[in-house]
């Protein structure tokens, strides 16, 4: 049994064998051997527990698209573990000038983003739609092949667990996403509930989230830049917001949806990952030949505040239901039953004074805001103050020529217009609650 301990005969065997041949008075090869186990050749103690090593501490994700990042000079931040292009500097630009670039130019002329990193499930089978119906808040029987519907997933209790945008491939076919960081749970999810709640259900599911590259084209020139290169008719009455196309960019095939997380009129090209970059080179030339520029995750940000679009992590942190982030229209008011219906009715979270998500302006709009900052109605009341709430997202608007922030305030919808304060170490910043929305409220460029 000597080879049958933890370390697999590794380390004891030769142990073993000593204490033997010392007792029968042998030498050890005459002794024999034991039964050697698998893994034969050594591994060492390293290889087993100490992963936090360098570079290795943590296994690194690269988009296929990576090594033109590389020479664009981007700079990268880790996102789960992923490497993601954060912003690209050009000379002389620090990481606010760029940003601010990049935001301006993307609204005024277009811009490209590497969004491979979206998590991706293809959902497959009979009952496809109805299991989508049950997991999402809003209804899915009814989504027509062809469109695009965005989802809001939530956890039994009723709060938000993620949120992404669902393409119907066909009657039997989806194509969903997830956030970056959320694929992994919501996989887990979809195949718990799949395995362990509707087992009856005639519903495969296959992560596909590296089989696709993504490369999100927005801006007032996508369509101009994209229809040189794609077999399909981007007019706006073929092709209107929120509508999936298939077919091919460059004779590769590809999955386009209409939509955008910026507010701008865009697209989200999906091709096989071993095309992404050189898809990727030849939109970006493009783009930049009619002005346009690459952007990172910082530009990304400042954008999608800008029109008051939600991460699920960042203005959420696991409290907030729908109807709290503004997003009750998205939850099916003739469904009788999805995950979360029952914990949306406790009295807790439907009666009044709840935290809500708003938008904020600084009386002082050159004041950017910190995220995580505590809100007071009054800023002399007696330590320790009654905070009413804080800010989720805050950025400066080179669009808006004004600092934005989000924030989750205490009956925050029914006071746009008050004024609060934020107590900070170097003094109060008195803010405005506004609407989320800092750019083409009516929403029109998105048709554009």
């Amino acid at each position: 049994t000597n080879g049958m301990a933890s370390d697999q005969g590794k380390t004891s065997n030769m142990h073993g064998l000593a204490i033997a041949a010392h007792l029968l008075g042998r030498d050890i090869p005459k002794v024999g051997l034991t039964t050697f186990r698998s893994p034969y050749t050594p591994v060492t103690f390293g290889a087993l527990v100490g992963h936090a090593r360098g570079k290795l501490f943590d296994p690194t994700r690269l988009t296929p698209m990576h090594a033109s990042h590389v020479a664009l000079g981007a700079a990268f931040e880790d996102v789960g573990l992923w490497k993601r292009a954060w912003y690209y500097a050009r000379a002389g630009e620090d990481m606010h000038v760029a940003v601010n670039r990049e935001v301006k130019t993307v609204r005024d002329i277009g811009g490209i983003f590497d969004a491979s990193t979206l998590g991706k499930i293809e959902v497959v089978g009979p009952d496809a739609a109805e299991f989508l119906d049950r997991l999402y808040t809003n209804p899915f029987k009814k989504l027509e092949p062809g469109k695009l519907r965005y989802g809001i997933m939530c956890r039994e209790d009723g709060f938000i667990y993620d949120d992404g945008v669902v393409a119907r491939l066909a009657e039997d076919r989806f194509h969903v996403t997830t956030t970056t960081g959320g694929a992994p749970r919501v996989m887990n999810m979809m195949e718990d509930y799949l395995q362990t709640e509707w087992p009856h259900l005639q519903v495969f599911l296959t992560s596909i989230s590296e089989q696709w590259a993504v490369m999100a084209l927005q801006g007032p020139k996508a369509r101009e830049v994209l229809a040189s290169l794609v077999d399909v008719d981007l007019a706006n009455e073929a092709f209107p917001h929120m509508s999936y196309r298939e077919g091919s960019i460059m004779g590769v095939p590809m999955r386009l949806f209409r939509m955008s997380f910026t507010g701008e009129a865009g697209y989200e090209i999906n091709v096989p990952s071993d095309y992404g970059q050189a898809v990727w080179d030849a939109l970006h030339a493009r783009m930049a030949a009619v002005g346009g520029c690459a952007y990172g995750t910082e530009a990304m940000h400042v954008l999608r505040a800008e029109k008051g679009y939600i991460i699920v992590g960042q203005d959420t942190d696991g409290t907030v239901t729908p109807d709290d982030a503004g997003l009750g229209w998205a939850v099916g008011k003739k469904k009788t039953d999805f995950v979360g219906i029952r914990g949306l009715k406790r009295p807790d979270l439907v009666k009044p004074g709840r935290k809500q998500l708003v938008g904020l302006k600084t009386k002082d709009p050159k004041v950017v805001l910190e995220e995580g900052a505590q809100i007071v109605e009054n800023p002399n009341q007696p330590k320790p103050m009654t905070m009413i709430g804080h800010v989720t997202s805050s950025y400066w608007s080179p669009n808006a020529k004004h600092s934005i922030a989000m924030a989750l305030i205490v009956n925050g919808t029914n006071r746009v217009g008050e004024t609060l304060y934020v107590p900070m170490p170097d003094g109060v910043i008195e803010v405005e609650i506004c609407k989320p929305v800092f750019v083409d409220e009516t929403g029109g460029r998105l048709n554009g």
